[in-house]
């Protein structure tokens, strides 16, 4: 039963890609269609309840910090975080360890605090609009795995 599978052929294209030399890009589109998707569902959130009393305006900064967080988490290259490619500047390796870990700790205390509004702002208190809760956790979701895609899915052995 384990081999039932084996059979069967998954993507008989002759057209011979080569997807590794092609991995940077489909990561990036991937990073870039999740960041985007991301702010999509909040900006049709915040014109769908226009009112502070549906919508508070102040739960933006969640998106804002995971946008913060994104940019920070790629500004460091891998060969940074490892002391390949990085040893000078003012605090070196240690630096860019320290500036990764920020970024880390700003994007998963920006999904903490928007499951927190999901729950505490929309689902305990029984508020007949559920959608801007649901609206702010998912635009953090995707923010947040669009930079681990975009961090992560990317190789830097063709930039060297």
């Amino acid at each position: 039963m384990s081999g039932f599978l084996d059979g069967i052929r998954c993507g008989d294209c002759e057209c011979n890609v080569d997807w590794g030399e092609r991995r940077n890009t489909i990561a990036s589109i991937a990073a870039g269609v999740l960041f985007f998707t991301g702010w999509w569902i909040i900006i049709d959130a915040a014109v769908k309840y226009p009112d502070e009393g549906q919508f508070h305006h102040a739960y933006h900064t969640c998106g804002v910090i995971a946008t913060v967080a994104f940019l920070m988490i790629n500004a460091v290259s891998n060969g940074q975080v490892r002391g390949d490619s990085y040893s000078e500047g003012c605090i070196g390796q240690t630096g860019a360890r320290v500036w990764l870990f920020i970024g880390f700790m700003l994007a998963f205390g920006s999904l903490i605090a928007s499951m927190w509004i999901l729950f505490g702002g929309f689902v305990v208190p029984q508020k007949p609009a559920v959608y801007p809760g649901i609206a702010i956790f998912f635009q953090n979701a995707f923010i947040f795995f669009g930079g681990l895609v975009f961090k992560f899915g990317r190789t830097e052995d063709l930039w060297q």
